[in-house]
């Protein structure tokens, strides 16, 4: 659907036949969990191909690529570099940048992983007839279902795969901890990885998005407006509609002695709607765009064991899933959730198994 399956045929343009074997492709960023993982799948018996995507290096900054690289010379496995970055830079960090410059909040790391990363892995494994590719995720592969590093696990992301994907995929790293992961690499003697420290945020911009926007958009199309309360009086000014996100609290720059909080993002008014009341920020319904679904049956026709998170941590919420007649998913919370914007990604699971997600078009 959409968007999606333009990315999907613009990098899976055949599909082959692929033979079981015990070869694996594994996606390797030089970092802590990548590098356990190809220890891991060394140790079951899995000859490993590394191969580390160039997506995006901030000031030409490549040591990740020698950290990758060295890791493969120590365990005496191949190791190849992807040049992505065009790739990346056309269906990612545009999309990043057309989403706040509609007034959406983006969700780049799912679009990413399923209809970039993931299937990257899939082409050059076949082209170089290698079955199994993997990567460092938290996550079990029953289905796809949670990792159980809860503070890591990385379902979330991964919801839109194709079956085809899915049969291949190895996944080493979903029943462990961090603080296990760290262990194994310090025990065998990786000290750099058992040390690195965790990447945070979206990896082109892990600190401030608002920074990211201010280099790669023309100076003219952010420029300062107004907040409004919810009466429409005006009640300061702010630095542009794509530096504010729905539910957002702080760095709002006015004080009037009690919470404001963003409500809506009008940007052909380049406006901003603030309220004093979080309740008013609740909603009980949205619907979803874009969406893959692993399990129809078991997702449209149960009501009490279906959870939806809007968040890769917390806000897990009971729903209600049906499908409309123009394709899209109407989602009935059963109790309200709260900063609902449009464009991010809402995933679906029974207990800890992932059914499915899509995009959030609109919410009530």
């Amino acid at each position: 659907k959409g968007w999606s399956t333009a990315v999907l045929l613009f990098l899976c343009p055949y599909v082959k036949y692929m033979q079981e074997n015990n070869k694996v492709l594994l996606g390797m960023s030089g970092g802590t969990d990548s590098s356990v993982a190809a220890l891991l799948l060394q140790d079951a018996g899995y000859e490993v191909t590394g191969v580390t995507f160039r997506f995006y290096e901030k000031g030409n900054n490549t040591e990740y690529l020698d950290d990758a690289r060295e890791l493969c010379e120590r365990l005496h496995i191949s190791h190849i570099t992807y040049d992505a970055r065009n790739e990346f830079r056309e269906r990612i960090i545009s999309y990043f940048i057309n989403e706040y410059m509609t007034g959406r909040t983006p969700v780049p790391c799912t679009l990413c992983n399923n209809y970039l990363k993931w299937p990257l892995l899939k082409k050059l494994a076949d082209e170089k007839g290698i079955y199994h590719f993997a990567t460092g995720h938290y996550v079990q592969k029953r289905n796809i279902t949670t990792g159980t590093d809860a503070d890591k696990d990385q379902s979330f992301f991964l919801w839109g795969l194709p079956q085809d994907i899915l049969q291949r995929m190895l996944l080493p790293m979903g029943k462990l901890t961090k603080n296990k992961v760290r262990e194994i690499a310090a025990e065998r003697g990786f000290l750099k990885a058992a040390h690195k420290r965790d990447s945070l945020g979206v990896c082109f911009c892990p600190m401030d998005y608002r920074s990211f926007l201010k280099e790669h958009v023309k100076k003219e199309l952010i420029m300062p407006g107004n907040f409004y309360d919810e009466s429409g009086n005006c009640l300061g000014k702010h630095e542009g509609y794509p530096f504010y996100t729905i539910g957002q609290r702080r760095g709002l720059g006015i004080y009037l002695n009690k919470a404001l909080f963003v409500k809506q993002i009008i940007p052909q008014t380049n406006s901003i709607i603030l309220s004093d009341q979080l309740c008013s920020l609740r909603q009980t319904e949205m619907y979803l765009t874009d969406w893959h679904v692993t399990n129809p049956s078991a997702l449209f026709e149960t009501t009490d064991e279906i959870i939806v998170k809007i968040r890769y941590r917390k806000q897990a919420n009971r729903c209600t899933v049906i499908p409309t007649p123009d394709g899209q998913l109407h989602i009935k919370l059963h109790e309200p959730l709260t900063s609902i914007a449009a464009g991010q990604a809402a995933a679906f699971y029974r207990d800890d198994v992932v059914l499915g997600g899509g995009i959030i078009c609109s919410s009530l």
